[in-house]
């Protein structure tokens, strides 16, 4: 048994608090499927297309996931999900017309955000909702893999890389923190 921290007054209850981890994770999964989809219309017939949408694939079978664990667990979505579709198409065209290495910038910054978030997640729950942990594990795993092929494919070599990223970072665990709320 692990020591965990009392629950105090404004906490949220075990419900209240799987309802936001399931509300966020179907939010950032949506937005990656979202993200890809820009840099295909963008990069589609290029080299990099089919390892775009190789990640695009893995990130709509999370998506379908969360899709099946929100009806499940009497969930809402995020009522950002309009704001998501246009921004992360957005976010993955603008880093796609910049170029491959920047639209592998995007992945890196954007995946490396989504590891620590899920890790936490998986840290969390590993107790009390093992086989939801399991399946966040096995999702950050991907994710990771996503980071990685970006990395190889000349992540940090996109011009600017390094205020991209840092942008691209803070927007994501905006994205988190106002997905976990609204």
């Amino acid at each position: 048994m692990t020591d965990r921290p009392p629950i105090l007054p404004g906490d949220p209850t075990p419900a209240q608090r799987l309802a936001e981890i399931l509300r966020v994770d179907h939010a950032g999964e949506y937005g990656a499927v979202r993200i890809y989809e820009g840099q295909l219309a963008v990069l589609g017939e290029s080299p990099a297309g089919d390892a775009i949408r190789r990640m695009r694939d893995q990130e709509r079978t999370h998506l379908q996931a969360f899709d099946r664990l929100l009806p499940a667990h009497r969930v809402r979505p995020t009522l950002l999900t309009p704001f998501w579709h246009l921004a992360g198409f957005a976010l993955g065209a603008a880093t796609a017309a910049l170029g491959e290495k920047a639209a592998m910038a995007c992945t890196v910054a954007v995946e490396e955000v989504i590891d620590e978030h899920y890790a936490g997640q998986v840290a969390e729950l590993a107790e009390s909702r093992p086989e939801l942990a399991a399946q966040l594990e096995k999702f950050r795993l991907e994710e990771v893999e996503h980071r990685d092929h970006g990395v190889a494919a000349g992540a940090h070599e996109a011009p600017g890389y390094e205020i991209l990223a840092g942008a691209i970072k803070a927007g994501s665990r905006l994205a988190i923190w106002l997905s976990t709320r609204i």
